[in-house]
């Protein structure tokens, strides 16, 4: 049987999605998890998307069985959200054994503080997600050459420019974003912390996880981000491999913490 990332909707069900997120954001400490730059039809889709994505990893790394935890009478399960309420206590999520067999094995009951009495049922708490080991990789080192191919940017990621860059000729274009790139490798020299660290996981199952790092692409303020420009980190050189909107480099980057700089916001 060929393997498959792990799915939060297959490990459980979830009635009434959109209440549950709204529970979990009113746990959790205030955050904006609502896109600014892209028409959803879901409530709240920086949060679906960070929960979905945070029981992957977790999945991915739960060969030891300690990131999603059973409890002894195997009637309860839970996972570490990654995220505090606003007195910085970690929250979990809370799901009891699926009386539903033609449903997912699990059910999920509520958010939970780690303090609260229901998750006595378990001996130990599980971990949240873990995404490096060495965290040099999150800075962005200005010794490296920067290697860029503009066209193939250009070629494969037109859509995601905002108007009037994407019904714009090639060849311009390639000139502007040369520019913006220079740009961006001049900020990231003069502040090292411009350079946001995303956690990307490609398409194909065997691709796994990497850290990248994101650089602002300002096409016409400097003082505004129009696109991410996404870092590939190699041996000893940068390259980098595609171009994304604000919203999905937020997405990507919120993996690993919330973003507090001043051109990546949701």
């Amino acid at each position: 049987m060929e393997a498959k990332r792990p799915s939060l909707f297959e490990f459980a069900y979830f009635p009434g999605m959109e209440d549950r997120l709204d529970e979990l954001a009113e746990l959790a400490e205030p955050e904006e998890w609502e896109y600014k730059n892209t028409e959803s039809d879901r409530s709240k889709p920086i949060l679906f998307s960070y929960i979905q994505h945070t029981y992957i990893r977790l999945g991915e790394e739960n060969k030891d069985a300690r990131k999603i935890v059973v409890s002894d009478d195997k009637q309860w399960a839970t996972f570490n959200t990654g995220l505090v309420t606003p007195n910085q206590e970690p929250i979990y999520g809370l799901f009891d054994k699926n009386q539903n067999p033609d449903r997912q094995p699990w059910h999920f009951k509520f958010w939970c503080r780690k303090g609260q009495y229901e998750l006595n049922v378990f001996p130990q708490l599980p971990e949240m997600a873990h995404y490096f080991d060495d965290p040099s990789s999150l800075v962005f080192d200005t010794r490296r050459e920067l290697r860029i191919n503009v066209e193939h940017i250009i070629e494969h990621n037109k859509e995601r420019f905002p108007d009037p860059y994407k019904s714009m000729a090639n060849f311009p274009l390639q000139n502007i974003l040369k520019g913006a790139i220079d740009s961006a490798k001049e900020r990231v020299k003069r502040n090292y912390k411009t350079a946001i660290p995303q956690y990307y996981r490609g398409e194909r199952l065997e691709d796994g996880g990497r850290l990248q790092l994101l650089l602002p692409l300002c096409l016409d303020d400097a003082n505004k981000a129009d696109l991410a420009l996404a870092v590939e980190i190699s041996e000893n050189f940068y390259r980098v491999s595609t171009c994304l909107t604000l919203d999905m480099a937020y997405n990507n980057a919120r993996l690993l913490a919330r973003p507090d700089r001043d051109w990546l916001q949701p």
